[in-house]
């Protein structure tokens, strides 16, 4: 960082926007092995947050590596730059006054844990979607574990690269046992007893 550079406070505080949107503001960072249902489920939170009127936004690991994050590739020091950014950017939607919902399989957990300590305590919740790896393979949505099993994609997580599950979420769900909808109220409720919502 230069020397010349100086924070700007804004006149107007994250506690005046929460205020104004009547909510909390935080993160809801997903995290869990490709195919466990990350995007899927921040979306659907994400809608029942806007069905109820309150501000939120998903940042989705694809959608991300399309333009702020597309020139990085995906080894070890990449995803590390890739996380950094996003607990970043998710910084200043919480900031603004916004739930901000990130889907990104994060595999690291020194990199959760960096993005951890940007916040204040209570305002990054971790939510650990386990699933089963053949459970993920199943799914497969995009294809991905069929190209790493035959070597057409190195540094795949659960296959050539590992995947460090969380020690300590806040919220865990297994997506091959809970539906959408039951996973969805699992979370609300949880922003419900936190008095985010």
């Amino acid at each position: 960082m230069g020397k010349n550079i100086t924070w700007h406070q804004s006149t107007v505080t994250k506690t005046n926007r929460q205020e104004m949107n009547g909510h909390k503001s935080c993160v809801l960072w997903f995290t869990g092995l490709s195919g466990s249902g990350k995007s899927t489920l921040a979306n659907a939170v994400g809608h029942a947050l806007f069905s109820q009127g309150f501000n939120s936004y998903v940042l989705d690991g694809d959608n991300i590596r399309h333009g702020l994050n597309s020139d990085l590739g995906f080894t070890k020091e990449d995803r590390r730059e890739n996380i950094r950014r996003i607990g970043e950017v998710a910084r200043l939607f919480v900031d603004s006054g916004q739930i901000v919902l990130t889907a990104f399989i994060s595999p690291f957990l020194e990199d959760r844990e960096l993005v951890r300590k940007m916040f204040p305590k209570d305002e990054f919740i971790e939510i650990y979607l386990h699933c089963p790896i053949d459970v993920c393979e199943t799914r497969d949505p995009k294809g991905l574990y069929k190209k790493a099993r035959i070597g057409e994609i190195s540094e795949f997580t659960g296959i050539s690269s590992p995947y460090e599950a969380p020690r300590q979420a806040e919220i865990v769900i297994e997506t091959n046992k809970l539906t959408i909808e039951q996973s969805v109220k699992q979370i609300m409720l949880y922003l419900i007893e936190r008095k985010i919502l």
